[in-house]
């Protein structure tokens, strides 16, 4: 590839782009009454919101309403040419559709409003015409018009997809944030995955507990302390009182830092005189990704889990959240 090839490729890759953000851009002047009218019907839906468009159109349907149904608004697409053929059963009073066409004259979709209306159905067209068919036709209309697509022969749907599903995008967040819609359910649509375990994943589901966290008595010898960590391989050993409430940790770290200094006997030397004190304890029934930060801002690569009275319940270190996918 020449020099001369490469800008040119680049120039018209660029050309797309910036068109593209223009004719989204100007959807703002389109976030009107009406746009708050097809919220409303979609709020006040007691069933689903049907998504239908044909072609290039139709991918867009398939979009908006996945991400609909992923933020709180139940949705589904239904292929218009399949509607007329046993589809539309698939829609019922209870329902809202939302029709996707540029052109507003897709003759699929034209065909089956009439059908729709019998239903007595509320109909929101999303269209590239205001005078069009569907446009006309519709409860509630969205302009999503562009000036020209980005195709330079002005014919592949380019601008005018883009620009349908930045509307259809608006559409879902004005619901979800009108519905009160919160991390917990965003999580319990996205249960697999990283986002999922982010989401919904606590440190009891992770941390170590009963015989496996690693505890040694505040009376215990340095070396006795050492044999408990390497046992446990978790790096630290709890040190706590005999109700087993946390007076302490001691680290690898701790152990590095004590050895620096020198003078040590790992067999006379009490724990609790070279544990850190002060260590930082997290309660049961927070999320992991919760602990993750509270490591991170600390600088510290474990944690201990106490009850309600400061007793021992778990531990974990930086290794366990990895295995359990939470980054």
């Amino acid at each position: 590839m020449t020099e001369e090839e490469r800008q040119r490729l680049c120039q018209l890759g660029l050309e797309v782009i910036r068109l593209e953000a223009r004719a989204v851009a100007r959807l703002a002047e389109r976030i009107d009454d009406n746009f708050a009218r097809a919220c409303h019907l979609m709020l006040q839906c007691r069933g689903r919101v049907v998504v239908t468009g044909m072609g290039k159109s139709g991918h867009i349907c398939g979009k908006i309403a996945a991400t609909l149904a992923s933020t709180g608004t139940p949705a589904f697409f239904v292929h218009p040419g399949e509607a007329s053929h046993g589809d539309l059963g698939m829609i019922t009073p209870q329902d809202v559709v939302l029709a996707l066409s540029n052109s507003g004259e897709t003759s699929e979709l034209v065909f089956i409003i009439p059908l729709i209306k019998r239903l007595g159905v509320p109909l929101i067209a999303m269209t590239g015409r205001p005078d069009s068919t569907l446009a006309r036709q519709a409860t509630v209309h969205i302009d999503v018009s562009v000036s020209q697509e980005a195709c330079p022969l002005g014919l592949a749907p380019t601008a005018s997809t883009t620009a349908a599903l930045a509307m259809g995008d608006a559409l879902a967040v004005a619901l979800l944030e009108a519905r009160g819609f919160t991390k917990d359910d965003f999580a319990r649509s996205h249960p697999a995955g990283s986002l999922g375990r982010r989401l919904l994943l606590k440190i009891d589901d992770v941390m170590h507990t009963g015989p496996d966290v690693p505890a040694v008595p505040e009376n215990a010898t340095l070396s006795e302390a050492l044999l408990e960590m390497t046992a446990k391989k978790l790096g630290m050993t709890a040190v706590v009182n005999h109700e087993r409430r946390v007076c302490g940790i001691f680290t690898d770290g701790d152990l590095r830092r004590l050895f620096e200094r020198g003078n040590c006997d790992v067999h006379t030397t009490p724990v609790r005189e070279v544990m850190t004190a002060d260590c930082t304890t997290v309660s049961t029934g927070i999320l992991a990704a919760e602990a993750v930060k509270l490591m991170e801002d600390k600088k510290i690569n474990a944690l201990l889990v106490t009850d309600e009275d400061g007793r021992l319940v778990g531990a974990l270190n930086m290794h366990d959240l990895l295995r359990a996918g939470v980054f």
